[in-house]
């Protein structure tokens, strides 16, 4: 069975890869020695995932947002923030993860997921909490998303009992 974080690094480059062709495939009247140099970088970043070289494929990518940027090539992609590149690699990652992850797992993380979900939202919802509190909250939920990637539900449950404190400390339902 292959680990969670592989097919969530796999999944990250499937979807620069779809980026990355999609952009080269559209017309945007952009300098064309660039984009053939990239279509390039790109055909050996695929070729380089093909032959196991996941390392290569992935500098060669980071490599072309790199040259796009440099070049100015206005509708190339740039390169996108942690947490926006996180949630694309999830929605990619999800149907792999369903195909590889046993049933009784899948099960725990989704209820994991659930009550973090539940208690994470009345948490930030609830007024008069400090900021300090509010920093916890979202850390917290960070370090159990964290683990439910990496299909670890032991420590996701770990996270969610230390959310589910401070909703006590805080008076409010979980």
């Amino acid at each position: 069975m292959p680990d969670a974080y592989e097919v969530m690094l796999d999944a990250e480059l499937s979807k620069a890869f779809d980026v990355w062709s999609g952009y080269l495939d559209a017309r945007t009247g952009e300098d064309p020695q660039v984009r053939a140099r990239l279509r390039s970088m790109l055909d050996s970043a695929r070729t380089a995932a093909a032959e196991g070289e996941l390392a290569t494929a992935r500098a060669l990518v980071a490599d072309m947002y790199e040259d796009a940027r440099t070049a100015a090539l206005p509708w190339a992609p740039s390169r996108p923030r942690p947490c926006e590149a996180d949630r694309q690699t999830r929605d990619y990652a999800k149907d792999t993860l369903k195909q590889v992850l046993p049933l009784g797992l899948r099960d725990r993380l989704d209820h994991v997921d659930l009550f973090l979900s539940v208690t994470g939202r009345n948490l930030r919802a609830a007024p008069g909490l400090d900021e300090a509190t509010r920093q916890d909250i979202l850390y917290i939920c960070a370090r159990a998303a964290m683990a439910l990637d990496l299909a670890h539900p032991a420590a996701a449950g770990r996270e969610l009992e230390r959310l589910e404190a401070i909703a006590r400390r805080c008076g409010i339902a979980a």
